[in-house]
């Protein structure tokens, strides 16, 4: 499989992003969960399929509607990614990297506006990119998320969801955010 450079991606990213400000956003955070990604590495993982997908996984972002659920980005960032003819590989990103994942059940329960269906991380380089994801928030003014503060954030959906974080934060440890911060200007909460 081909892996898209870094270029490629970008240019991506601007031909979907329907402002400036919504490219710059969604784009700042993907570098930055890059980073955090590349910070924090993996024993064995294919560190450029996983720069890819943290630069990817949240394109569907510019595709949401105003009465479209958040929620829904990643299955639009996985069509968009499948118009653009990119690998199944690839789109999994998008569609799989919501909390610590989306089971059938939560669906369900939830009554979540997405098809039923199992939304979860399956390889590594999912799970990495997933994991990278939760220490940086694109809210206004964006900032960065401890591990601490994700866990109180996610224990709303369950004990379960809490015990999935905690798994991953003893798989790949806790990213030193303070240097992003200060690089970035952005809080860290």
């Amino acid at each position: 499989m081909r892996i898209p450079g870094d270029d490629e991606i970008r240019a991506l990213h601007e031909r979907h992003a329907p402002t400036r400000e919504a490219f710059e956003r969604v784009w700042t955070h993907s570098e930055i969960v890059c980073r955090i990604a590349e910070q924090i590495g993996g024993d064995g993982l294919d560190m450029a399929l996983v720069r890819a997908g943290c630069l990817l996984h949240d394109i569907g972002v510019y595709r949401l509607k105003p009465d479209d659920h958040y929620i829904r980005h990643g299955l639009l960032g996985y069509e968009l990614l499948a118009g653009a003819g990119l690998p199944e590989t690839l789109r999994r990103f998008c569609a799989h990297h919501t909390g610590v994942g989306i089971t059938r059940d939560d669906v369900s329960r939830q009554r979540l506006p997405l098809p039923a269906g199992d939304y979860l991380a399956e390889t590594g380089e999912e799970e990495l990119v997933m994991y990278a994801d939760k220490f940086h928030s694109k809210s206004i003014p964006p900032r960065f998320v401890s591990a601490a503060t994700f866990a109180v954030n996610v224990s709303r959906f369950g004990a379960d969801k809490v015990e999935r974080f905690t798994s991953l934060v003893d798989r790949f440890g806790e990213p030193d955010l303070d240097a992003l911060a200060a690089e970035y200007g952005h809080a860290v909460i």
